[in-house]
């Protein structure tokens, strides 16, 4: 089974997206409530997705992005970005530095649920 990190500051965000990529049934999710907390779980366990908001405390989605993309360990991870910012700029920024995909909030469940099925068959 594949799994997935959710880092996302907001609980009741976090569960929706866990909710949602639940109902796929085909994925196993865990979860950070924070840039900085996902940075220390990377090492403990393998992940096949990375699905982050951009907004965050301390290490916020970009800086994680970042941060993925230059080690060698974790530069193939897929990751998609699901935030509230919605300009062109955001999103080619987030692009820029390495996204596998753009989501805005708030999102159809459909939606981000075939964007994951999309990716993790890549």
């Amino acid at each position: 089974m594949k799994t997935i990190l959710i880092v996302e500051d907001s609980a009741t965000t976090r569960a929706l997206i866990r909710a949602v990529i639940d109902e796929l049934g085909e994925y196993e999710t865990v979860e950070a409530g924070s840039g900085f907390e996902a940075l220390k779980m990377l090492p403990q366990q393998e992940y096949d997705l990375i699905v982050t908001d951009i907004n965050m405390p301390d290490i916020n989605g970009l800086e994680l992005i970042n941060f993925v993309r230059n080690n060698p360990r974790y530069n193939h991870l897929p990751i998609v970005i699901v935030s509230t910012e919605r300009s062109e700029e955001d999103k080619k920024r987030g692009m820029a530095l390495g996204a596998t995909a753009y989501v805005t909030k708030p999102f159809k469940s459909s939606e981000l649920q075939e964007i994951i099925k999309k990716t993790l068959v890549r």
